[in-house]
C-alpha cells in the first residue's frame, strides 16, 4: 500500500518525459500542488474534471509544440481538459569551445 503511483505521479512523470520538457514548476508561491498524504507532487493539480500542468522548458524547445505535447502525453492520464502554463523557460546550455571546456 502507497506504493502505487497516483494520477498526480503518472502526470508528472508523462509531463517530465515530453521532450523540451526541463521540470515541472511550482508557481510563484508554489501553489500548484496535488496534496497527498505526507507528500506533494508540485507543478500538478489534479482535479475533478480538470487537470493543471506548470513547466520549465528548454530555451530551444518551441512553446506552443511543447505545451501541446504535454497536452497530449497528459490527456489520457486524466479527466477533462488539460491546462498547461510555461512558467519558465530554462537559461541555455553554455557553449564549450573546441577543446571541451
Amino acid at each position: 500500500m502507497g506504493d502505487e503511483p497516483t494520477a498526480a505521479d503518472l502526470v508528472a512523470s508523462a509531463a517530465r518525459s515530453v521532450p523540451g520538457v526541463r521540470d515541472l514548476h511550482g508557481g510563484a508561491m508554489g501553489e500548484v500542488a496535488t496534496y497527498l498524504p505526507g507528500r506533494r507532487v508540485a507543478g500538478v493539480r489534479v482535479q475533478d474534471h480538470r487537470c493543471s500542468v506548470h513547466v520549465v522548458i528548454d530555451w530551444e524547445a518551441g512553446i506552443a509544440e511543447t505545451a501541446e505535447r504535454v497536452r497530449a502525453a497528459v490527456r489520457p492520464l486524466v479527466d477533462g481538459p488539460v491546462d498547461v502554463t510555461v512558467e519558465d523557460i530554462a537559461d541555455p546550455a553554455p557553449a564549450q569551445d573546441a577543446t571541451g571546456a
